[in-house]
């Protein structure tokens, strides 16, 4: 059993991260899946990614006392079919995460730091924000603006949503952890501001909000 971490935050949120060390077959016998959505795994022909989803259910069987029942809403938000909590998902090939909190909304993302993040500098980021990049760390703080924009697409659950030009943080400077502002312009121009925060693990980092 490979539990990473469970941690309760003080804003009443709790993260869990698995680390995915278990062959297919050990995920399996952790896991308590519906034969519904079973079928649906069997389905998928990467290994990785069928891992990744056992390794989900594995880390909900650590977080919740009883069984649940994850489902997904028609634009990928997932919920939990008996259980009222907010929830947000994430995966790597390595690791899988997920944040829970009892009333509010929350966003979660992790990335390998083994990736080339280059990308991303003209998919997601405003010319202000690639003004503000570090030569230095410069993957390392690419990979942070993805995460913590991917954690707040999935927060706000809308569709089309431009990186670039709708989500803007802050200017940061990468460290082992740390705190994130930043702004989500919806396609009104109403602006709503979100508090973020991050941590680096095993070339990983995650990110993660509440509220």
């Amino acid at each position: 059993m490979a539990l990473y971490l469970k941690k309760k935050l003080d804003n009443k949120a709790t993260i869990g991260v698995w680390q995915i060390t278990e062959t297919e077959e050990e995920l399996l016998a952790l896991s308590s899946i519906p034969s519904d959505e079973m079928e649906e795994i069997s389905f998928i022909k990467s290994e990785s990614m069928r891992k990744q989803r056992l390794a989900v259910r594995a880390l909900l069987g650590e977080l919740f006392e009883e069984k649940v029942y994850l489902s997904h809403h028609d634009n990928g938000k997932p919920y939990i079919e008996n259980d009222p909590v907010n929830i947000s998902i994430t995966h790597t090939e390595k690791y899988v995460a997920v944040i829970l909190h009892d009333t509010e909304d929350v966003g979660i993302d992790l990335e390998s730091l083994d990736r080339d993040f280059s990308a991303v500098e003209k998919k997601a980021l405003s010319e202000e924000e690639i003004d503000d990049l570090d030569d230095e760390k410069r993957n390392t703080q690419l990979a942070i603006y993805w995460c913590a924009k991917e954690a707040i697409f999935k927060r706000v659950s809308v569709y089309n949503v431009d990186f670039a030009e709708q989500i803007e943080v802050e200017r940061f400077r990468p460290r082992g952890e740390g705190e994130l502002e930043a702004t989500f312009i919806d396609k009104d121009g109403d602006e709503e501001e979100f508090e973020l925060e991050y941590i680096t693990f095993d070339r990983h980092v995650l990110v993660w909000l509440v509220g």
